[in-house]
């Protein structure tokens, strides 16, 4: 997801693109999970181009009369084969309603078209049973009579293993008094009292006799527009196992949807990730209308940084990240307005940072932990999380980041590297004040020259050198560094020694120069970044 703008380098060979799906409308089944209970609710997901919404099953009236919203009361006929037609799990025992958990095809509950698999039952011939036990309920229904009245209600957050699969085929199981259990049916129809030989004939439709349909229903509606994506469970450093919530930018959550396998799971996290990197493009579209060539926004978008706190332990917070112009912006939350874009909490000159990929790109979206660049002790990732990154600054710092899914970590690699080139472009050169044996010395770094090296105030040229002509450096970790470079004319190794108050930020400057000078030599862009690498002890 980049901006428009000049081409980018080509992508480093072996590695991805811009793998993002493309907008996608997409709906399907989940669970919604609530973490303090551990209750997981069925919903149904639909995902639009702007919006991801969550639906619950409830029971409408959709023609009749309509006494009470919620509450239906239904007289059932018993029938001597098949009972009342239905089973029913849950009970006070076991901290949940009683519901109704399958109704048999052509049988008596199915006849009244007023009865539903999740129906909670509220009363039976009058008597409340909202605090029954399941033996309870199951008494009070065997031996109701040839005729029994309940009144029920849909239950629409009814935990998941109370209600089965819409048309779930099979008998139920009738467990009798020792094997009472929400997980299993009581299986009413088996069970008739009634000394009829004949089954009675079901009643006639009543005018304007209320008809019911179960229906999905929005419950809630998430803006996709600079949403984020978390998969990690609240206050651990745990990834959920194929689950994920979407949070909006002012906050509001779909909760957290589990999905039945972790293919579903990973393709829904894909298209959500796809629709919301194509608002942000547009976003970053209209924003580059009103500025200028040299101030574009080239990436932006949502990750997680590691913080480390006073005693070692790991928490990562959400972070907004921006690519825009000259700088490398760190937010908490996405800038909306042109004055947000100077609240950032950090911002860096893109010449002057270091990008890390943390781990590698292999075949078949494989992701494998590795220390793809030197340098990594500060960094030894303990957690679970695979596709992370990290930007080195001035002074030996660093945030480090990780995204949700390998495609962003591609495209935030592509990103930096292309902003940092178009910045190199853009300033042409960077000088640094240093020193060397008490004489105060400029340094600078060209584009088009190299290295030049002059006497800060008579500004005689003291050395120069082409990017060509580095052959090699090492520093002390502190202030001193030493480049080596090749003569043109002898050949010979010449070693400059030079000290800088942030040695950091100069190694930083010179790699992004020296790998925008690769690229620019070599439109494929193959492996510019390892071979400036290759010179300077950055690593």
């Amino acid at each position: 997801m980049s901006a428009e703008g000049p081409l980018p380098p080509a992508a480093p060979r072996g590695r991805p693109g811009c793998l993002l799906a493309p907008v996608r409308t997409k709906t399907g089944i989940a669970l919604l999970h609530d973490e303090g209970s551990g209750n997981a609710y069925d919903v149904r997901v639909k995902l639009t181009k702007e919006v991801l919404t969550i639906q619950k099953q409830d029971v409408i009236c959709v023609s009749g009369s309509n006494p009470s919203a919620n509450h239906r009361t239904v007289t059932l006929r018993r029938q001597p084969v098949g009972g009342l037609g239905l089973s029913i799990k849950g009970g006070a025992e076991h901290r949940v309603p009683v519901v109704i958990s399958k109704i048999f095809k052509d049988h008596a509950a199915d006849q009244t078209g007023m009865l539903f698999i999740g129906d909670a039952v509220l009363q039976v011939n009058g008597i409340n049973v909202e605090n029954a036990t399941h033996e309870e309920v199951v008494h009070l229904l065997r031996n109701a009579g040839d005729e029994v009245t309940v009144t029920v209600e849909y239950l629409r957050e009814a935990p998941s293993f109370l209600k089965l699969p819409l048309g779930s085929p099979g008998p139920s199981s009738d467990h009798g008094s020792g094997a009472s259990s929400p997980l299993f049916d009581s299986g009413l129809h088996l069970n008739g009292t009634s000394g009829n030989t004949a089954p009675p004939s079901p009643s006639s439709p009543i005018a304007n006799e209320p008809k019911y349909e179960k229906r999905w229903l929005d419950t809630l509606s998430v803006p996709l527009s600079m949403a984020r994506i978390s998969r990690c469970k609240a206050g651990t450093e745990k990834l959920r196992s194929s689950a994920f919530e979407v949070l909006a930018l002012d906050g509001v959550s779909t909760g957290v949807l589990q999905f039945y396998t972790a293919q579903e799971s990973a393709d829904w996290l894909r298209a959500v990730s796809a629709n919301i990197s194509d608002l942000t493009l547009q976003n970053m579209k209209m924003a580059n209308k009103c500025c200028s060539p040299c101030d574009q926004v080239v990436h932006m978008g949502w990750v997680n940084e590691r913080l480390e706190g006073a005693d070692s332990s790991q928490t990562f917070r959400p972070k907004f990240l921006a690519l825009r112009g000259a700088s490398f912006y760190v937010f908490s939350s996405p800038p909306v307005s042109t004055l947000d874009w100077v609240r950032a909490e950090k911002i860096y000159n893109l010449c002057e940072v270091l990008f890390k990929v943390h781990k590698f790109w292999l075949t078949d979206d494989c992701w494998l932990q590795a220390n793809f660049y030197l340098g990594l002790h500060d960094f030894d990732l303990e957690d679970q999380r695979p596709y992370c990154f990290s930007v080195m600054v001035g002074h030996g710092k660093g945030h480090f980041f990780n995204v949700e899914l390998g495609s962003e970590l591609a495209v935030w690699e592509k990103s930096f590297q292309r902003a940092t080139f178009m910045e190199v472009q853009r300033t042409g050169s960077k000088t640094y004040m240093c020193s060397w044996q008490g004489e105060v010395l400029c340094f600078t770094v060209d584009f088009a020259v190299g290295f030049t090296c002059f006497d800060s105030k008579t500004k005689n040229v003291l050395w120069r050198f082409r990017f060509s002509q580095l052959k090699g450096s090492s520093d002390d970790g502190k202030t001193r560094i030493k480049l080596l470079f090749q003569n043109l004319d002898t050949k010979q190794i010449e070693m400059k020694e030079l000290e800088f108050q942030d040695l950091t930020a100069v190694l930083h400057c010179v790699h992004s120069f020296i790998a925008a000078k690769v690229a620019s030599v070599d439109p494929a862009f193959v492996d510019s970044q390892s071979v400036a690498r290759k010179y300077m002890c950055s690593n």
